[in-house]
């Protein structure tokens, strides 16, 4: 049956005009990058705003995309009724009727068109979303859509399939797809109610959109039609349950008018789509649902978003208007991933941190919780290089066992040093958290619990933090140099940590702590449970800071990383602070 259908389509389209091959003229439709093509036709009060050079505009008739070609504009064809041309899912066109009316379709487009082979719109498919197996009736519509697209193909034109839901892509629809992308691009229509979206925010709201756009393209992508025949379609309707202004306020119909704007300009670029198309400037009447006198407005502020060339929405949206084109938006350095408050993630300290944790998600994950601590405490690289020399004195002797621990580790000197600055950061964040004292059963417990851990009497110079921030007292193993228990008795000296020289002198030799009465150890307890616990909150905190910015956090593609805490010392344990 398939094979007649086509047999059909080729008779009668040969007998009705040359074929595409032979036409000699074209319509200066550029045929590479992205086409930005607006519905300017007569129904549109302002179409002169759209009648210049650098607009691609979409009318119908004899009389409109003359005047606006004579402005400087490029011209497509708008065919508002598919319907009358095919029919609909529950009462089909006969095929001979589609194809005559396919060639009438393409006789008018190309006279108004001025050319041989127009763009045509085509508004737009019904039931998109149906699943098979079809009823008889939608099949045969199914076939009269491929038919009649054919038919314009084969005469030289290039149809639009307007398409304004997400398309079901089961087992035969599949097949059908495939045979429209032979003969026709697919704009997917994606509209944004402003009085909805307008409540998500520049940051929240953009990215949202960009991803709608994203997974309206993807179930084509999925099946092999390029982005190359793809397109999206924005709506600036004023009906009610449209999805357009949905009696929004002006300044939120603009606000959101500009960021669907920015966000279709943006995953245009990022996946080549052919085309971004825009329509719902008509008012059909006086007094219409459509007839609203803030369209030219809105419109001013669509065509100056995507160039600002093309008019001064500014002035246009007047005070209230937010003229940013770039709040909310991907506007990253090179080699930046994600920016946050003003801190980059960088794509190099992800790669580099995956040989580490063995899995690239958790890399990002990492990078991006450095990013949000160093927004409130910043480390300096003189303190991160002394650092790295404590540690290279304290705990390898030589660097060359240094670069031979880090190798083992699949690390990096970079990436060490990130680590460093990561514990310093962590130590002087947690210096400014209070924690509640311990209870006394915890306090027995620990000292039952890690009896064995050595505990050494010392004195300071200087307070220090695992004295609890004393000069003097018991310093356990879990939470001190590692040095204080290989020093010789009663002797001053100094030892280098990662935070900083500290001169101390050990008063007695190294004990288990049990065996030291619970008395005296207590305060050396109390500071070791009071460092856990802040270790807790610090981490907590963290979390919490890091899903607070989420909103604000910028990245490509929107690929956003999974807030969470990712202690890197568990991945190289040499490199934990003092």
């Amino acid at each position: 049956m398939k094979r007649l259908v086509l047999i059909l389509v080729a008779a009668c389209v040969g007998l009705a005009a040359p074929h595409r091959a032979a036409a000699q003229e074209t319509c200066g439709i550029p045929d590479k990058g992205t086409l930005w093509m607006d519905f300017a036709d007569g129904s549109v009060p302002f179409w002169q705003l759209f009648a210049q050079p650098g607009v691609i505009d979409a009318a119908s008739n004899f009389i409109y995309p003359q005047l606006e070609r004579a402005d400087g504009a490029q011209t497509v064809y708008w065919d508002m009724h598919i319907t009358r041309r095919v029919g609909t899912p529950l009462e089909p066109f006969d095929p001979a009727t589609v194809i005559d009316r396919a060639n009438r379709m393409y006789d008018v487009a190309s006279r108004s068109m001025a050319c041989a082979q127009p763009v045509i719109a085509e508004n737009e498919l019904n039931g998109a979303n149906l699943i098979t197996p079809w009823s008889a009736t939608n099949a045969q519509y199914r076939r009269d859509v491929l038919i009649y697209l054919q038919t314009l193909a084969t005469r030289g034109a290039r149809p639009w399939l307007l398409v304004p839901s997400a398309p079901f892509m089961g087992p035969d629809a599949v097949d059908w797809w495939h045979q429209v992308a032979k003969v026709s691009d697919i704009v997917s229509e994606s509209y944004f109610s402003a009085a909805g979206w307008s409540k998500r925010g520049a940051f929240t709201g953009s990215r949202d959109m960009r991803n709608l756009f994203r997974n309206r393209i993807a179930p084509y992508t999925a099946i092999g039609i390029p982005t190359s025949q793809l397109g999206v379609m924005l709506g600036f309707h004023t009906t009610p349950g449209s999805g357009g202004r949905e009696r929004a306020p002006l300044p939120a119909w603009l606000e959101v008018t500009k960021l669907q704007t920015l966000a279709a300009k943006t995953v245009a670029n990022e996946l080549g789509l052919r085309a971004v198309w825009s329509w719902g400037w008509g008012v059909f009447g006086k007094g219409s649902p459509e007839d609203d006198p803030d369209k030219a407005t809105a419109a001013c502020v669509y065509l100056w978003t995507r160039n600002p060339k093309l008019c001064n929405g500014p002035k246009a949206g007047g005070k209230h208007f937010n003229a940013s084109r770039t709040e909310g938006q991907i506007v990253l350095p090179g080699g930046v991933r994600c920016s946050v408050q003003g801190r980059a993630v960088r794509s190099g300290d992800v790669q580099a941190l995956a040989p580490v944790t063995g899995d690239a998600d958790i890399a990002f994950t990492a990078a991006y919780a450095r990013a949000v601590a160093s927004v409130f405490q910043p480390v300096k690289s003189k303190d991160v290089i002394a650092a790295e020399k404590a540690v290279v004195g304290s705990r390898f002797g030589s660097y060359g066992a240094y670069r031979a621990a880090l190798a083992r580790a699949h690390a990096t000197r970079a990436v060490a040093r990130g680590v460093i600055g990561d514990e310093l950061r962590r130590a002087k964040l947690e210096a400014r958290m209070s924690v509640s004292a311990p209870a006394g059963d915890s306090v027995l417990d620990y000292y039952q619990t890690y009896a064995e851990t050595d505990a050494r009497l010392v004195e300071t110079k200087t307070a220090v933090s695992w004295l609890g921030g004393r000069r003097r007292g018991f310093a356990l193993a879990s939470n001190a140099p590692a040095q204080l228990y290989r020093l010789p008795t009663r002797h001053w000296v100094t030892i280098r940590t990662m935070l900083g020289p500290v001169q101390v002198r050990a008063l007695e030799p190294a004990a288990p702590l049990g065996g030291i009465p619970l008395p005296l150890a207590r305060p050396a307890v109390v500071n070791a449970l009071n460092a856990l616990a802040r270790d807790h909150r610090y981490e907590s905190w963290l979390l919490a800071q890091e899903r607070g910015f989420e909103r604000v956090t910028l990245c490509r593609k929107d690929d956003q990383p999974t807030p969470g805490v990712v202690p890197l010392t568990d991945y190289l344990p040499f490199l934990a602070a003092d």
